[in-house]
């Protein structure tokens, strides 16, 4: 029986916990709330995350991450990203040589702008890695709707060891080796998923979300390129079809926290009041940065990180975006 810690029990780790759990592994869920724990292992359901989805009865929850990863095969981290470097370095010397870690993370270290790969390789060198994501809310995972997402990993036979891992009748999962590629396209079509709330907030049509919708992935694109990921993976499952979940799903935080500012609430009036975390909001900040640093023009995630942390009316934003000079659609 193969031995897996999931650090992080949001609904997204909860939810591969209970995935693999299901499969026959033996899997310890970390949870950072001890109210968590509890409800995990006393009534098998995630109260605060997950509510009325009951867990396999096999899932153990723990509070301390140590004993979480003690004698685990494999790792997988779904703290939020502002979080993951603090929960890998809680767990970096209890981690032998050559332990598979999988990030489930759609998210950017909005600090020093580091995918979750390249903080996963800084606090645990020792460990090798890959990176799950794609088209996948968690409650419709839960209830064995078909999902489809990819496993990335520069090594071959460490996608594909992922991919065993995780893949189920219900639950497809594919392979790549262009991990920069599919962890970009997991951050950055959370801020785009923003926008398409915005939008829907001020009350837009079907018009304004397609050409967003497909803006959106023409930066996200240019961006990837300049950072060395293969352009044809954001026409695929971690590009184009996360995207499209997260910005027209009922299920997207991101793209609820959008239409709460496009209907007037601050964002931090909606950070108040809402527990889990919109990763978008933080992958607008670290994605304007990423993108002045490598001089590519993200003008969608621009105008979504002045509405978050400026103060910029939504339908000003809306506005100086239709604005802009004209061009050719193609950025080369």
């Amino acid at each position: 029986m193969r031995r897996i810690a999931v650090l992080g029990a949001g609904s997204w780790g909860t939810t591969l916990a209970n995935l693999l759990a299901a499969k026959g592994a033996q899997v310890r869920l970390w949870a950072f709330e001890p109210e968590v724990v509890a409800a995990i292992n006393q009534t098998h359901e995630n109260t605060a995350f997950l509510p009325g989805v009951a867990l396999a009865p096999e899932l153990r929850a723990v509070t301390d991450p140590g004993e979480a990863v003690a004698g685990a095969e494999v790792i997988v981290s779904a703290p939020p990203s502002h979080a993951a470097r603090a929960v890998m370095q809680r767990v970096c010397g209890a981690v032998p040589a050559g332990t598979l870690v999988v990030s489930a993370t759609k998210g950017i270290e909005t600090d020093t702008l580091a995918l979750m790969s390249q903080v996963v390789a800084q606090c645990l060198p020792q460990a090798r890695f890959a990176a799950l994501s794609g088209p996948s809310f968690a409650l419709e995972v839960c209830q064995g709707q078909p999902t489809a997402i990819v496993a990335a990993a520069a090594a071959a036979d460490t996608a594909r060891e992922a991919q065993e891992i995780f893949a189920t009748r219900s639950f497809r999962v594919y392979t790549s080796q262009d991990v920069v590629g599919v962890e970009l396209g997991g951050a950055l079509k959370n801020v785009i998923a923003i926008a398409a709330g915005i939008l829907e907030g001020l009350g837009l049509g079907h018009n304004p979300r397609a050409a967003l919708i497909t803006r959106g992935l023409a930066e996200i694109t240019r961006l990837g390129t300049a950072l060395g990921a293969d352009p044809l993976t954001f026409a695929g499952l971690a590009g184009m079809g996360d995207l499209v979940l997260t910005a027209t799903g009922s299920l997207s935080r991101n793209r609820a926290l959008g239409m709460a500012l496009g209907r007037g609430e601050t964002f931090e009036r909606y950070q108040g009041a809402h527990r889990s975390v919109a990763e978008g909001a933080n992958a607008s900040r670290a994605g304007a940065a990423l993108a002045a640093r490598n001089g590519v023009e993200l003008p969608v995630t621009q105008k979504v990180c002045e509405v978050l942390f400026s103060g910029k009316a939504p339908r000003d934003a809306v506005a100086e975006l239709m604005g802009r000079e004209l061009k050719s659609e193609q950025w080369r």
